[in-house]
């Protein structure tokens, strides 16, 4: 690593010469160190950037167009306190609302089960529409949750909803 070499002279009468040592140092491990250091400081920067998932938000001036939703294809979930979900299908007269949880046996299973069955009906999966209406009584945690739910399930349709009820 590191080498010491002293220089040889040749004896002269009478005269007492001091010997000259240079030193040569090898930085070749400080050099491979860095290298490591910068590419682990590379890769975890590239894997600490958060992912966004993108919302599409109409213009308030052009409030003529409506999408039309067939009640069979349309899920509504309300964001309630407690981490808690109320959800109904189809329009909001005469619903039945049920309630759940974020858990795997929560709203994944209801959301893909709501999917199983407008396939059957409908023969495409891609027209189940859901409704996600975050209450007052809601944190900004649940709308993530519901959001990455979304994300999970592949819903292609879905509109958050921020009307009072």
């Amino acid at each position: 690593m590191a080498e010491i070499t002293t220089n040889t002279t040749t004896k002269q009468i009478g005269v007492k010469r001091l010997n000259k040592k240079s030193t040569k140092v090898d930085l070749t491990p400080m050099v491979d160190l860095g290298f490591l250091l910068i590419t682990f400081f590379v890769f975890t920067t590239t894997m600490a950037k958060p992912t966004v998932m993108n919302v599409v938000v109409p213009n308030d001036k052009d409030s003529t167009i409506h999408d039309d939703v067939c009640s069979s294809c349309a899920l509504t979930v309300m964001l309630d306190k407690d981490n808690s979900i109320k959800y109904f299908e189809g329009s909001a007269e005469n619903a039945i609302v049920k309630e759940t949880n974020f858990s795997a046996e929560g709203i994944r299973k209801i959301l893909v089960d709501k999917k199983q069955a407008v396939k059957q009906a409908r023969g495409n999966a891609n027209e189940m529409v859901l409704i996600i209406k975050p209450m007052l009584q809601s944190n900004f945690q649940n709308f993530v949750d519901i959001t990455d739910e979304v994300a999970i399930n592949g819903i292609k349709k879905y509109y958050i909803d921020d009307a009072e009820l």
